[in-house]
């Protein structure tokens, strides 16, 4: 949350303070992995790959909805002790997945200008979507740079200090000397 605001929250932020505060702590994850799923699926060979993907895909847009109706409902709620409303949060958590990501529009709070709304008639966000109300899709190296909060998918860090073990996750990751 501090990288999200550009500065030290004080106190730190803490996601068991309370639910709401859980659920923004929560904001941070499905979404992320919606848009891998969505870019990994073209590049997927086989019927059970595919399969695969494409039922993580619906459990994630799942998840993902519902922590998106429960803050979006609270959009304008004040998040204590921060004096940040709901939306401030959500809005600062995608533009931090935006600049690791480094590849543009792809994340997007829970309120957006009705120029970003399912088909450029809302600004309500709960399910995420271009404005042809299609989902975004981020790379295998988006998601790292993601996941690993480095900005950098050969960089490791955050969620995986150590890195991803997977065939996509070591194809990038060059170790140090010294690991």
């Amino acid at each position: 949350m501090n990288e999200a605001f550009g500065f030290e929250l004080e106190p730190p932020f803490n996601l068991y303070r309370d639910p709401l505060s859980y659920m923004l702590g929560a904001y941070t994850v499905p979404y992320v992995g919606l848009l891998g799923y969505v870019g990994a699926n073209p590049f997927l060979i086989g019927y059970y790959s595919k399969r695969l993907v494409e039922g993580l895909l619906g459990v994630e847009a799942g998840q993902d909805a519902v922590i998106r109706e429960y803050l979006y409902e609270r959009a304008g709620e004040v998040v204590r002790p921060y004096n940040h409303t709901v939306a401030e949060f959500t809005w600062r958590i995608s533009e931090l997945r935006n600049r690791l990501a480094n590849c543009g529009l792809k994340d997007e709070g829970i309120i957006v200008p009705v120029c970003l709304g399912a088909e450029n008639r809302t600004e309500s966000n709960v399910l995420s979507a271009d404005p042809n109300s299609l989902s975004y899709s981020r790379t295998p190296p988006e998601i790292l740079r993601i996941v690993y909060g480095t900005g950098d998918e050969r960089v490791p860090g955050s969620f995986f200090p150590r890195g991803g073990r997977g065939k996509i996750a070591t194809h990038f990751f060059q170790p140090k000397p010294w690991i």
